[in-house]
Parts: C-alpha cells; sequence; structure tokens
C-alpha cells in the first residue's frame, strides 16, 4: 500500500472516532418559582399533538344553540337568516344528513309536513 492509501486510512479512522463520541449532554432549563405560578397545571400531552387533533372542550355551547331555542315550536320561517352559514344547517326532522359531527355546527330540524321546528341543537 502507498503513501496515499495510509492517508486515506488516517482520514476514514478520524471520521469513524468523530461519529462515535457522544454528544454533550443538554442542561436543563431552570425556571424560577416566580415565572410560574403554583396552582397552574401544563398539559404537556395536548400541548404537543398537532392542532388538527386536538378536541375541543365540550363542557359549553360552541354552536350558541341555547341562542335559538326560543324558535322552537315556531314555523321554520321563524329561523333567522345567518350570516354565517358554514356553521348552521337547516333540514327536516326525516331527510338524510352527513353523519359528521362538529361541535361548531348548529343544526335546526323541523317537521318536513307542518314545518314547525321541533329541534335546535350541535352537532
Amino acid at each position: 500500500m502507498g503513501k496515499g492509501g495510509l492517508t486515506w486510512m488516517g482520514a476514514v479512522a478520524l471520521v469513524a472516532a468523530s461519529c462515535s463520541s457522544a454528544p454533550p449532554p443538554v442542561a436543563p432549563i431552570q425556571t424560577s418559582a416566580a415565572s410560574t405560578p403554583a396552582s397552574e397545571v401544563i398539559d404537556y400531552a395536548a400541548a404537543t399533538q398537532p392542532i388538527g387533533t386536538r378536541m375541543p372542550q365540550m363542557d359549553g355551547d360552541l354552536c350558541r344553540a341555547a341562542e335559538l331555542q326560543n324558535i322552537v315550536g315556531q314555523p321554520r320561517t321563524a329561523i333567522p337568516v345567518p350570516v354565517d352559514v358554514i356553521n348552521r344547517r337547516v333540514t327536516c326532522t326525516t331527510c338524510p344528513i352527513t353523519e359528521d359531527y362538529s361541535p361548531y355546527r348548529l343544526n335546526i330540524f323541523f317537521d318536513q309536513e307542518t314545518g314547525i321546528v321541533e329541534e335546535v341543537r350541535c352537532g
């Protein structure tokens, strides 16, 4: 083996040695007690989930169905014209609808024969 072969083998050994060494340890982040209140609970599992997989809190009226409960029993002509058509569905109680659930969608169901509003709910 010539002089060039030894140099090449030395370079390979040097690269191999540098790849096998462990990285230096990372120091933990120090936080003071004053920066985070003791009563604050951080949900790290939810914070690390992708945004599209987080479920909304179901303890509220997200579609604001309570505001339109007064139209139950009224003719469907009493249904106010929406500004945001995307999050509202008006359909008869016997009509086919999609089975997807959205807590932000306001559903208004009326009887097809009488035209009377029977139910207002989220979903």
